[in-house]
């Protein structure tokens, strides 16, 4: 991944982080692809998978990711932080995505918001930021999920340049939603 100048999109999905040494193994993972100029989303989640028996040791955590490379491959995201506590906020960060003149056809969107969020975090009203998403992006299909953890940032992935430039420590988010457009250049 490291080494692939043609990477544009990585998004991950991190398991049982929160374990004695968790905290390491995920920088040792956000370190290296933070100095690309690929997309990094995605979230810590409790599991993603049930590994028999005898894979794993007890206690153990890891990463299951999707990398999309390619010249023709284009992400955006934006980062709803703790900010962002009603629908007309959520709508104006979401705009930010449709500013970022992603294509619409042929595009997935992602959503990875903190377990924290939802319906209490917006006074008991239900889907702020997905509705939000599908008024601004009404034919893009939404996946998501809630986590433990948030990771992304705003970030351009475009052509052949990139916009924003971070470190691990801002990747890594908690009480935010991170909102993603993935292109799949077709």
């Amino acid at each position: 991944l490291v080494d692939n100048p043609e990477l544009r999109v990585v998004l991950l999905f991190i398991y049982e982080a929160y374990k004695s040494g968790g905290a390491r193994f995920l920088n040792q993972i956000l370190e290296p692809l933070t100095n690309s100029k690929a997309l990094i989303a995605g979230g810590l989640v409790e599991g993603v998978f049930a590994p028999p028996k005898d894979c794993c040791s007890k206690g153990a955590y890891g990463v299951i990711g999707l990398a999309l490379s390619g010249r023709k491959v284009q992400g955006a995201s934006v980062l709803l932080d703790q900010d962002v506590g009603n629908a007309k906020e959520a709508e104006a960060t979401v705009r930010r995505l449709k500013a970022a003149r992603i294509p619409e056809r042929n595009t997935l969107g992602f959503m990875f918001a903190c377990v924290g969020r939802g319906q209490n975090y917006y006074h008991n009203q239900h889907n702020v930021e997905a509705d939000a998403f599908h008024k601004v992006f009404p034919n893009t299909p939404l996946f998501g999920l809630f986590g433990n953890g948030e990771i992304g940032c705003d970030r351009i992935v475009k052509d052949d340049y990139t916009l924003c430039n971070s470190d691990s420590d801002t990747l890594q988010h908690e009480y935010t939603t991170v909102m993603t457009l993935v292109h799949f250049g077709c």
